[in-house]
C-alpha cells in the first residue's frame, strides 16, 4: 500500500534538485514577478485520493499556488481552504462549471478565492451565435454578482471559441462584444490559442485589460490546428519541449501587469508529478 509518506519520497526524487528550492524562491522579492502555480485538473486523478499530499508535492516542486477544480468540491469550503493553507500554497482562484455557477458564489468567497473562473461552456451553447450570446449574457449577470461579492469573474477560453459562427464572425468575437469588459474578465489558455491558429501576443495585447490570467503548456512542433478539444487537439508537452515562444510571451504577460500564471498539461507521457518538475525547472531557467 503506497502511503502518503512515500508518494511524497518519490516526488521529491523525480523533481531533484528543484526540491530544495523554498517555498517563494521563484517568486523573488519583485512583486511584479509572475506567481507561478498549478491548475488542480492536472492532477484531477490524484487529488481526490490524497489531496493534501498532491497540494503537498506540488509546493515542494516549487510551485507557489494552486487553482482549484470541481473535482475536490466535495470538500466543505472552509475544509478544503485549510488544506490549501496547510500546504503552503497561495489560493487566488478557482474554476467553477457553468451549470450552478451562481450557487457557487458563496462556497468561493468562504474559500477567500479573488477570481471564480468558468472553463468551459456547455455542448450545446458552443456551436451557435445564440450560444455565445446567452454565455455572455450569463457572464454579465455572474460577474455583477460576483463583484457584489468582493471577488472578479474570469472566463478560460479553448479553441472552439474561435471558430467562425452561422453569421460570419467567431464565438469569441461575439463573446467579447457581447460582454461588459467591467465584470468579465479573461483567463487565456495559451496553448488552446495557439491550437485555434491564434497569436497569443496578439490576443494578449487586444484584451490587456481584460486579461488577469494565463495557463501554461507547451504543444508540439509541426501539430496541426483546429477547434475541437478532443485528441486531435491535444498536443501537449512540458513546457520548453514545445514550439511556443515562452519567454517571449511570459515577459509579455509580466509587462501587462498579469501576476499569476498556472501549469496545466491536461495529459501528460509519463508520471504527472514528474512532467510538472520539468516545467517548472523550465520557468525556473527562463526566470520570468
Amino acid at each position: 500500500m503506497t502511503t502518503r509518506r512515500d508518494f511524497l519520497q518519490r516526488t521529491a526524487m523525480a523533481a531533484g534538485c528543484v526540491i530544495s528550492l523554498p517555498r517563494n524562491a521563484f517568486a523573488g522579492q519583485d512583486p511584479g514577478n509572475l506567481n507561478y502555480g498549478v491548475q488542480i485538473y492536472m492532477v484531477r486523478r490524484q487529488a481526490p485520493k490524497d489531496l493534501a499530499g498532491v497540494l503537498k508535492a506540488i509546493q515542494q516542486i516549487g510551485f507557489t499556488q494552486i487553482e482549484l477544480y470541481p473535482v475536490v468540491y466535495d470538500h466543505p469550503a472552509t475544509e478544503l481552504k485549510k488544506i490549501v493553507d496547510d500546504s503552503g500554497l497561495g489560493l487566488v482562484s478557482a474554476h467553477f462549471d457553468y451549470a450552478g455557477f451562481e450557487d457557487k458564489i458563496d462556497y468561493a468567497k468562504q474559500l477567500g478565492v479573488k477570481y471564480m473562473v468558468c472553463p468551459m461552456l456547455p455542448e450545446d451553447q458552443k456551436t451557435s451565435t445564440a450560444g455565445f450570446e446567452k454565455a455572455a449574457a450569463d457572464f454579465n449577470a455572474w460577474g455583477l454578482k460576483v463583484n457584489q461579492a468582493g471577488m472578479k469573474f474570469a472566463f478560460h477560453n479553448h479553441c472552439y471559441e474561435f471558430k467562425v459562427q452561422e453569421n460570419g464572425i467567431t464565438g469569441w468575437q461575439t463573446l467579447m462584444q457581447a460582454s461588459d469588459p467591467t465584470l468579465v474578465n479573461l483567463e487565456l489558455d495559451i496553448y488552446w490559442l495557439v491550437q485555434a491558429g491564434q497569436n497569443p501576443g496578439v490576443v494578449m495585447k487586444t484584451y490587456k485589460n481584460r486579461i488577469k490570467l494565463i495557463h501554461l503548456k507547451d504543444r508540439t512542433a509541426g501539430a496541426p490546428t483546429g477547434f475541437t478539444t478532443g485528441p486531435e487537439g491535444q498536443h501537449f508537452t512540458e513546457l520548453g519541449k514545445g514550439s511556443i515562444d515562452w519567454p517571449k510571451l511570459l515577459m509579455q504577460a509580466k509587462w501587462q501587469g498579469i501576476r499569476y500564471a498556472y501549469l496545466d498539461q491536461d495529459e501528460t507521457s509519463g508520471p504527472v508529478m514528474e512532467s510538472m518538475a520539468a516545467s517548472f525547472a523550465y520557468l525556473k531557467g527562463v526566470n520570468i
